[in-house]
């Protein structure tokens, strides 16, 4: 199988849509109550979904980029707050930490060969 998209719930669909152009995604569908946007590198996507109501999310969606700290540098200088800065974690990833306007949490990270081959990796099949 291969993963097609996640899709974030948003409360402002304008504010929403123009932080993450921001962030430098490419938007491909643009409606009032649905954005899709492609990732930059490779043929990722993901997507806004407008909601009426109130919502809490729990997801996390992360962001692999390997000058992870260019990008905060100049995500900062466009305005963009966060709240940890690139920082080594003890799963040997690299993590940068924020939300954007709806609460939605997001990580920038890097971790090379350590994303799919850790040194405690298992394969295991259902």
């Amino acid at each position: 199988m291969k993963l097609n998209q996640v899709t974030l719930p948003v409360k402002n669909m304008n504010e929403a849509v123009a932080f993450y152009l921001t962030l430098g995604f490419i938007q491909i569908v643009d409606t009032p109550h649905y954005a899709r946007f492609k990732c930059t590198n490779g043929d990722a996507t993901f997507s806004l979904s407008l909601e009426s109501g109130d919502f809490k999310s729990h997801a996390v969606i992360y962001f692999e980029e390997e000058h992870l700290d260019a990008l905060y540098s100049s995500l900062v200088k466009k305005g963009i707050t966060f709240e940890q800065p690139p920082t080594a974690q003890r799963y040997l990833w690299t993590e940068a930490i924020l939300k954007d306007p709806s609460g939605n949490k997001i990580k920038l990270y890097w971790a090379g060969e350590n994303r799919l081959n850790p040194p405690w990796k298992v394969e295991k099949r259902g």
